[in-house]
């Protein structure tokens, strides 16, 4: 005959039946007209214990019995659609399905999302590790799972996020960015000078602009008179169209100077876009873009590209790609001690630790700076005399 355990009403039970199984019965009451109960089952008493005191504490919640059934696919599917879309850029929204339905539903989407376990996670990014996909892209895939639970315990349908649990692999040390020294910087001015898109090239390393940001500028988020400029919008291309979008945090949305090399380009270039827009005549398209086609449109980043390393090959200087004018601007403007929250607010980068881990190499001689400063402050004889030391020995 079965061990019972006493419990209070409607509080369930726990028993050992004749096949050597614990087991525990949970009284749901009546849901459309039929009593439901609900039996769970283990190999020991504590096993059974637990799952019942976490069938008690779902039933107060009025959680559905469906939800051990909800499988990982359907929530990821959910997130998507009613969550991830309408909150997402379009590009950032196309990435998220992409890992979805090409990494995570493949590999997890049957599991069932109250039992999924930090081991699953683990043995499914090895397996993307081994598949030959990088620690970054590993990374991308446990923090698009991370955010799609996040919502799952919002909901209340789990407890807790296991993903949080998970380690992403470790990624390889970031290289020293490669970038212009600031008598390449000036070459590399001297040579864009005269071409239709010198006015791009010279903001983009000035500013440190990224390339969805500078190709995305229309005329009236720049003001000449005042030197300021605006970013507002990127460009992008999306399911085979140029868009303006939204920029991708707040921090990105910013309002910055104009150095007078770049409004003096900018002002040859208003002139030099007035005589193409005559040239074109009625094929002209007025988009009210600062960089476009010949005609007017929108300027594609590929057609950008290709001018700048035509430019690049032609030339003696390093063969940089695009984006290293962005890294170039900040390393320039740390090496003349302008302080990191002030480039990361040009730049628009989110955090100021991206700055700094990302232009490590040169905050030791602002380091250097510091001190030989703090030291004119503190003791400013020694400073002095230190300055002055070779001049004072005999030859």
């Amino acid at each position: 005959m079965a061990k019972r355990g006493k419990r209070g009403k409607n509080e369930g039970s726990i028993y050992q039946d004749k096949d050597g199984r614990w087991r525990a019965a949970v009284d749901y009451g009546y849901q459309n007209g039929k009593r439901v109960r609900k039996v769970l089952s283990g190999e020991t008493r504590s096993e059974v214990a637990s799952k019942l005191t976490t069938a008690l504490r779902d039933r107060q919640l009025n959680m559905p019995l469906t939800q051990e059934r909800y499988t990982i696919g359907q929530h990821l599917e959910h997130w998507l659609t009613d969550v991830a879309e309408p909150s997402v850029r379009p590009k950032t929204y196309r990435t998220y399905s992409d890992i979805t339905h090409q990494h995570l539903i493949p590999s997890l989407g049957k599991v069932p999302l109250v039992k999924l376990t930090p081991n699953q996670i683990r043995s499914f990014m090895k397996a993307k590790s081994d598949e030959g996909l990088s620690p970054r892209t590993v990374k991308h895939l446990r923090d698009t799972l991370r955010a799609a639970i996040n919502v799952a315990v919002r909901d209340g349908i789990v407890v807790r996020n296991v993903a949080t649990l998970v380690d992403p692999p470790r990624e390889v040390q970031n290289h020293e960015p490669h970038v212009f020294t600031p008598e390449q910087a000036r070459r590399f001015l001297d040579t864009v000078k005269g071409h239709r898109l010198e006015a791009l090239f010279s903001v983009a390393l000035s500013l440190g602009l990224r390339e969805g940001e500078v190709l995305g500028l229309r005329w009236q988020d720049i003001d000449l008179n005042t030197g300021s400029l605006s970013v507002r919008r990127q460009l992008q291309r999306i399911d085979g169209k140029l868009q303006l979008v939204e920029p991708k945090t707040e921090k990105s949305r910013r309002t910055v100077t104009l150095p007078q090399v770049a409004v003096s380009a900018h002002r040859a270039h208003q002139v030099r876009q007035q005589q193409e827009r005559q040239v074109a005549g009625d094929k002209w398209i007025a988009s009210g873009m600062v960089f476009t086609t010949t005609i007017g449109t929108m300027l594609d980043a590929r057609n950008l590209l290709k001018a700048f390393y035509g430019i690049m090959r032609n030339s003696d200087l390093p063969q940089l790609r695009f984006h290293d004018l962005r890294h170039s601007a900040a390393t320039l403007l740390l090496i003349q001690g302008v302080h990191p929250k002030v480039v990361q607010e040009l730049g628009g980068w989110s955090d100021i630790r991206i700055v700094l881990n990302t232009y490590s190499h040169v905050i030791p001689s602002l380091k250097d700076e510091a001190a030989s400063k703090m030291n004119s402050i503190l003791n400013p004889l020694a400073s002095s005399l230190a300055s002055s030391g070779d001049s004072a020995r005999p030859n």
